[in-house]
Formats: C-alpha cells, structure tokens, sequence
C-alpha cells in the first residue's frame, strides 16, 4: 500500500510502525492457520483431577507461600461497556413492540424487584418520571422503564463498564461487580502483610468513574476484610490496536484516515507484561458471586494458585540443576517424566536425544512463563476449551483454543470436539518470572499465526477485523500450562442482566 504522511502520523500517534501496519494488512488477506490437534484435553489425558487430600495439600502449599512473603496479585479484565448485557432491552426499546413479547423480557419485567440495581432504577424512574418503577408497570409503560434502565439519561446500564454496575445486594446495600472482585482477592491473595494487589484493565472513558467508585468503597471492604487495598489500572495501549480493512483488503479509512479497531482481549498481554509479582490471578470482571456463594471459589483459587507454586518450584529446581550443576541420567529422565506426566509436553523424539539435547529441550521448555488453569466439565456454557495440541517445534502441548481455531470441515478435528469434556471459564493463575526470579517478556510467547479474522458492519460498509491472538489462547500459546478439573460452583459469567437472576448471583 501506498502510505501517506497523515497515515505516518496516525501510526505514530498509535506507537504502530509502517511495518506492523504492512504486517497486519497481510494477515487480513492471508488469515490465518488451522491449529493441529492431537485430541481434546480430558481427565486423565491432559486434565488432572485432584483427590480432596491433593486439594489441600496444594491449599497448604498455597498459605505457606503467603506465610512466606510471596508478592500476590489480582488481575481483572474489565475494558468495554455492557452494551451487550442488555442486548434485549435495547432491541426491546428500539422495537415496535410496546409490552414484553419474548420470554427474556417477561421474565427481566417479572422479576425486576430482584435486580440488585432495582432501587437506583426506582429512583431513577420517580426523577424521569414522576413514578415508581413498579406503578409505570403496572400503567403498561415497559418502554420508559427500560430507557431508565440502559439510557444516558437514566442509570446509562447501557454505556457503563460491568465493572460498574450493581451486580448483587447485600444487607443494607449493593455491590457492583468491582467491588465483589476486591472482596474476593481479600478472601485468598492476601500478602503475609494484609495488602490486596488488585489491577483492573479498563477503557480510558471509564477509568474516571472506576477510580471514583474505588476512592468511595475500598475503606470500607478494607474495615470488614481487615485488609489494605494496592489498586492499580492500565489501560489497552493504543500500540495494540488493529487496521481494519474492505471486502477487498485494502486498508478501511474513514475521512481518508485510516480506521483501527481494539485488538481483542489478546492486546492485554501488553498489560500482564508489565505487572510484577510472583503469582497473578485472572479473571474475568463478570464472574463474580456474592460472599454467601464465594466459598467454592475461595477453596479453587487456593488448589490452582497452590499447584502452580509446587510446580514451579520443581521446574525452577530443575532449572538451577541444568545451569549450575551436573545432572545425572536418573535426574534427566526425571525431568523428562516431569514433561511428560506433570506438563503433558510429549516429543516422539525426546528419548533419542544425546545428552546435551535433552538438557537443552528440557530447558528451553522448563524455562518459561507457568500457567495454571481450571477447567469446568461442559455443560452448555459458553467458552473455549482445553485441547492437546501440535506445536512448530514438533512437541504436543495443552492449549486453550477458541473454536475460530479449528477447522471443522476436517472430520477428524470435528470429531474431537465432539469428544471434548470442559470447557475454559478464564480461571487462570500465572507466573510470569524464570527460575532466577527475573521478569520474562511476554511478547516473546505469543504464537502470532493464531488470531483471527471477524466481519463487522461499519457504518453500512462490511469490513475485516483483524483480533490479536487471545489472552488465554495464542497470547499464552508458548507457555508452561496445567488443566486442573474445578466444579461448575465456581463459573457464574453475566452475560446478560437475566443470569443476574440465578441463585448464585441472588441472597435470598
């Protein structure tokens, strides 16, 4: 492509140079590779289920890592507005229709007392409207109370961030979906000294009002949690961002400017990058249950973050024997077992290495960032999944891959999905530092042949979006990772205002 210099401009504006835009345009007309399975990850083959005496043995490794000054922290995802969460409501307002005619939204009307946002939409309503929710119900007024619900002249439900919005009650109160996230990480990432490191990525329209929400709570979670509060944010840095382009792979402008779009949740490893502690928690910013439900929670974060720290402590040791000392064969084979039975990390051709090839396989892939994940049997949720997979180097490693990734023409990769056990709720604890301590470049582990291609609507016009390789698939494709089977208790995603009304997400 030709570019200009206001094009010039734009990249250096975004911090994007020539090449990666070229880079990025490519890879809109190329798209991208099928991913080569092995099988889908199940227990026993990939999946580790663990005995109640496993659990609290890695529960007890996790209390004598903060016991022992570990530096802990929580990092939560909550960049983008909840327009999708009231997807109904807004085509309900927009519609012809004047009273509810679908179930979601008899059952939203019906229920609407059990809202936890319902006494500030109360309130809302006696401002617009001069009466209560309920009374404009009862007058048939569906419409009005719904725009008090979503519009900017209302609660404005629709343009908030979720981490913003009033997700449960309790006594006396309500709590948004930021606020059970800082009770939560004060219910298992307590420092040995009390503090709570928690990192919220948000969007720099909403990280105003976030900071705002935080300054007018966190004393009070800190006076009933009995614990300081570290908060931090970042934002998605613009560098991460995305061309856009037509039907015919030409760049997508808009008044001659060319036209980027957020990369997709993958551009957060730019963000993980940056934080430093020895273990970090993420998870997403709406599954989150009130205290009363969190007991299930609390006990699984503390069995993955504990397996995490026993495993990585081996690999570090393995590590330090590699660089400064002399292993023997028995020590060697152990390591390969360690591999093989602990990481799932199989090479046909492993055992007929020589001796300098082993150690160096062995700490080319012991010497990277861990990642431990848990995994919920399937039972219709929404999600990718944990699958075995083919890696360029010829090893088969456990990956977390998006169904965009597979290619389900092949009837063998169709097959194995069909097979597939669990899926991936985004309840990952990491490590991102080597056996030394020191920090790894994450960038550096991210398989780029694993994005995809989406088609959006711009303005009338159908353009290609380019979505970086996620978070938790091709962001983490060259990590050290371990699926640990953990219960359906601990998966309660909002995906739409509706799922506020199931009972993990209700007190009463």
């Amino acid at each position: 492509m030709n570019i200009t210099t206001a094009d010039l401009r734009t990249l250096e504006e975004k911090g994007i140079t020539p090449q990666q835009l070229e880079e990025q345009l490519r890879m809109l007309s190329e798209g991208f590779p099928w991913l080569k399975i092995e099988s889908a990850a199940t227990i026993g083959n990939g999946i580790s289920l663990l005995s109640p005496e496993g659990e609290d043995n890695s529960i007890r490794l996790w209390d004598e890592f903060l016991c022992s000054g570990g530096t802990v922290l929580k990092m939560v995802p909550a960049s983008g507005a909840a327009s999708r969460m009231f997807k109904d409501i807004f085509a309900f307002t927009n519609g012809s229709k004047e009273k509810p005619h679908t179930d979601f939204l008899k059952t939203f009307f019906d229920a609407i007392q059990h809202f936890a946002f319902f006494p500030a939409l109360n309130a809302v309503c006696m401002s617009l409207y001069g009466k209560s929710t309920l009374t404009l119900i009862e007058d048939e007024r569906y419409k009005d109370v719904a725009k008090a619900l979503v519009s900017p002249e209302g609660l404005g439900y629709g343009q908030l961030p979720k981490a913003l919005l009033r997700f449960h009650n309790v006594i006396g109160d309500s709590r948004t979906a930021l606020e059970e996230h800082l009770a939560e990480g004060a219910q298992y990432a307590r420092t040995a000294k009390g503090v709570v490191n928690v990192h919220f990525t948000l969007s720099p329209d909403h990280l105003p009002i976030a900071e705002k929400k935080v300054e007018e709570t966190a004393k009070v979670l800190e006076e009933l949690y009995g614990v300081k509060y570290n908060i931090t944010y970042s934002v998605q840095k613009s560098s991460t961002d995305t061309v856009a382009a037509d039907k015919k792979n030409n760049p997508y402008r808009e008044k001659g400017t060319l036209f980027f779009r957020p990369g997709g949740h993958g551009a957060l490893i730019e963000n993980l990058n940056d934080l430093d502690a020895d273990v970090i928690f993420i998870k997403n910013i709406d599954n989150v249950v009130p205290d009363l439900h969190r007991a299930p929670t609390i006990r699984y974060k503390k069995v993955i973050a504990g397996t995490l720290v026993g495993v990585k402590k081996r690999a570090d040791e393995y590590c330090r024997l590699i660089k400064t000392g002399e292993p023997d064969d028995a020590q060697i084979d152990d390591m390969l077992n360690f591999l093989r039975g602990v990481l799932c990390i199989t090479h046909d051709k492993a055992d007929d290495m020589d001796r300098q090839q082993k150690l160096e396989y062995i700490y080319g892939k012991l010497n990277r960032p861990f990642r431990v994940a848990g995994m919920v049997r399937n039972e219709g949720e929404p999600g990718g999944g944990p699958y075995l997979v083919y890696n360029a180097d010829g090893t088969v490693s456990p990956q977390i891959l998006e169904s965009t990734q597979i290619n389900t023409k092949n009837k063998e990769a169709k097959e194995m999905m069909t097979k597939a056990t669990h899926f991936n709720p985004v309840d990952l604890v990491v490590c991102t530092k080597d056996w030394e301590g020191n920090r790894f470049n994450l960038p550096d582990f991210v398989d780029k042949t694993t994005g995809f291609i989406s088609e959006k609507s711009r303005e009338g016009v159908e353009i290609k979006a380019l979505e970086l390789p996620g978070l938790w698939n091709g962001a983490m494709s060259d990590w050290n990772t371990i699926f640990i089977e953990v219960p359906a208790e601990t998966f309660n995603p909002v995906k739409t205002v509706n799922d506020l009304l199931r009972p993990a997400h209700q007190i009463n």
